[in-house]
């Protein structure tokens, strides 16, 4: 089993930045390719970022290219998500997940990861 507790959501004007940070209870942290998602009302959950065990491959939905960037911490457990340039169309409930595989597509999939955080509210207002 794989604990994941986010952090770091909250309400910004757009243009801001927030950095979110996800900590993952395994000791085999780096065996898990981690990922981001969000979920905005009446909407389905969909792919943000993903990055794979060792931290070297990294993998982006076009809409946050450039903005928001997917790191991790294996020292600490911890994976990131840096957001800037926010726009309230990326106002949602942003999720971290783990997963034992890596693919471009797989890796964008929600059934790929196997464990989820609770979740994390992030409000962009224009």
């Amino acid at each position: 089993q794989v604990q994941l507790v986010e952090s770091g959501g909250g309400l910004v004007q757009a243009g801001g930045s927030l950095r979110l940070s996800c900590a993952a209870s395994k000791r085999t942290f780096t065996r898990y390719a981690m990922g981001w998602f969000r979920q905005g009302p009446g909407k389905e959950r969909e792919f943000v970022a993903a990055i794979n065990g060792g931290g070297a491959s990294t993998s982006y939905d076009d809409s946050v290219k450039g903005r928001f960037t997917i790191s991790r911490d294996n020292a600490k457990n911890t994976v990131y998500l840096q957001m800037n340039s926010l726009k309230p169309e990326d106002t949602s409930v942003y999720y971290c997940a783990a997963g034992t595989g890596w693919g471009a597509t797989s890796m964008t999939r929600t059934y790929t990861y196997d464990y989820w955080g609770q979740g994390t509210q992030v409000t962009v207002s224009s």
